[in-house]
């Protein structure tokens, strides 16, 4: 009788769930040029208010390689090379032309994602 290959029978199925769960935060302001010098805007943190009208203490940084943010000046979204965000401060470059009282509004976006995989497998 020849020689006969017996093969392991086995399925297995991965059923994976993900959760992005984004921690979305916004920063208020309306535009002073008492902020303005030469040409740069620089916004203290303390000038801005959050959701509930609350003055804040300091802006939340993104995650590095995990997060955004989007400045708005009068409604417009702004290319991400006119601005740089620290704790402290926001600064706007070439924002000579913003007129007194636009609202300028960061929002900064967290993911804090989770995922659970679980396996079966019949042999």
């Amino acid at each position: 009788m020849p020689a006969t290959l017996f093969k392991l029978a086995i399925t297995a199925v991965t059923e994976t769930t993900v959760l992005t769960k984004p921690a979305v935060e916004r920063y208020f302001y309306n535009f002073d040029p008492q902020h303005l010098d030469q040409g740069t805007l620089t916004i203290p943190a303390n000038a801005f208010v959050d959701d509930q009208g609350n003055q804040v203490d300091s802006i939340t940084l993104v995650q590095e390689d995990n997060g955004y943010y989007l400045l708005f000046i009068n409604g417009v979204l702004q290319q991400d090379d006119l601005f740089t965000v620290a704790e402290d401060e926001v600064e706007v470059g070439d924002a000579s032309d913003i007129e007194d009282g636009a609202p300028i509004v960061l929002v900064v976006n967290n993911f804090n994602p989770e995922a659970q995989s679980q396996t079966t497998v019949n042999t």
